[in-house]
């Protein structure tokens, strides 16, 4: 989708969304939405998940888009707000995971979820080789995990991750290597478990 927009279109967009342009944000949601899902969802796996969350970022886009000062390219700010918003995602489910599986593992009723509720937020069930990436990928440290995702979801090349991640090329080389590695020895102990076992 991207491709259809011009990158010099980005400024004029922006500058008429400050103005109070309603119709220039949907271009630039327009623009960027399956994009935005994209990095969205290699954090959380599900669409649907990633799309709740993308619906997020422009959410938080709008809100903050007066504090863009042009110091970087559009998409760069943009793609950071829906990085910042997934890991934050993560955090938040991760915490509230960890408090639903210790009160239901000490015998007490879920804290979180109502009777019947536990079913209905039930993941799609995945096969199991695309469940074994998700689980490596989600064993990345957070770092390793963004560069990677920024590189193989969306295809970013290497300096604008970094210009993403607010960090140096090399680090991003470096980080993409190791994320790689990590991905291999992971996925090669589940099928060496899984598969052969």
């Amino acid at each position: 989708m991207t491709k259809l927009f011009p990158d010099h279109d980005d400024r004029l967009l922006v500058d008429a969304v400050k103005s109070g342009n309603k119709d220039s944000f949907a271009l630039l949601v327009a623009k960027y939405r399956e994009s935005v899902i994209r990095i969205c969802r290699g954090y959380v796996g599900s669409y649907e998940d990633a799309e709740d969350l993308a619906q997020e970022v422009f959410v938080e886009l709008f809100r903050s888009i007066s504090k863009f000062r042009g110091d970087s390219r559009f998409s760069t700010w943009l793609y950071r707000l829906a990085v910042n918003k997934s890991l934050n995602y993560l955090r938040y489910h991760k915490k509230r995971f960890r408090v639903y599986r210790s009160s239901e593992s000490a015998g007490e009723e879920s804290l979180i979820n109502s009777p019947g509720e536990a079913e209905s937020d039930a993941p799609v069930v995945e096969s199991d080789h695309r469940r074994a990436l998700r689980e490596a990928l989600d064993k990345l440290p957070e770092n390793q995990r963004t560069a990677f995702i920024l590189n193989k979801y969306e295809e970013l090349p290497y300096n604008d991750v970094a210009a993403v991640m607010a960090t140096t090329l090399s680090t991003v080389e470096s980080l993409i290597f190791r994320a790689r590695q990590n991905l291999q020895k992971y996925l090669s102990d589940y099928y060496e478990k899984n598969i052969r076992g």
